[in-house]
């Protein structure tokens, strides 16, 4: 865990300059996920980066807590956030593994680019069930490199044989499913602007009969 967070601290100040990757395809992440905030909603962020995203969405909820495992990643985060004027942000040093609140506290919970970063995924995602409140919902945005054949899959045996990249879980998109639906969770959006891109999906967790 240490080993990672070193390695995203040494990062944080490129990845905070590098341009959204298809900025496009991010903006309208963005508007699906604000369908389900409401100005009360209680939100949390797990591998939050630098704070992008919790600052965009911050104007549209009642509040956010959101975590990750770098120290300087959650600097920049805060200085995003003093420079935007948004005071209800709470960025703290944390994994999803580490970080600890009631059973029933949020409404949304994000994870970005995080699950296949997870040796057990399956974990975080149980975890993520009993911090949403019933009827919440979970928003998760995942690369799925166990399907077909990727170049990809090359270039991080050799980044881990080297130790050059931090760990990465060749999660094929059925698996990732069945760890939801495993957990309790019932598909509520699906959506993939092209074929092989990261998997954006809706969860909720259904409400008490």
């Amino acid at each position: 865990m240490v080993q990672n967070a070193n390695f995203w601290d040494k990062r944080a100040e490129g990845y905070a300059k590098s341009p959204v990757r298809d900025e496009e395809a991010y903006k309208e992440k963005l508007e699906i996920t604000r369908r389900y905030f409401q100005p009360e909603s209680e939100v949390f962020e797990f591998a939050c980066g630098t704070g992008t995203t919790a600052v965009a969405h911050a104007p549209y909820v009642k509040n956010i807590v959101a975590v990750d495992i770098s120290s300087k990643m959650i600097e920049i985060a805060k200085d995003k956030a003093r420079s935007a004027s948004v005071e209800n942000i709470d960025f703290q040093q944390s994994t999803i593994e580490e970080f600890s609140a009631d059973d029933e506290s949020f409404d949304v919970v994000m994870a970005h680019s995080i699950l296949h970063l997870l040796e057990t995924p399956e974990q975080a995602i149980t975890k993520v069930y009993k911090l949403l409140k019933p009827g919440g919902v979970f928003v998760s945005s995942t690369v799925c490199l166990g399907g077909a054949f990727s170049p990809w899959r090359i270039f991080i045996f050799l980044g881990r044989l080297f130790n050059a990249i931090p760990y990465v879980n060749i999660l094929k998109r059925e698996k990732l499913e069945e760890y939801f639906t495993n957990a309790g969770f019932e598909v509520e959006f699906q959506w993939e602007r092209r074929k092989g891109q990261a998997a954006f999906l809706i969860l909720r967790k259904p409400q008490r009969d």
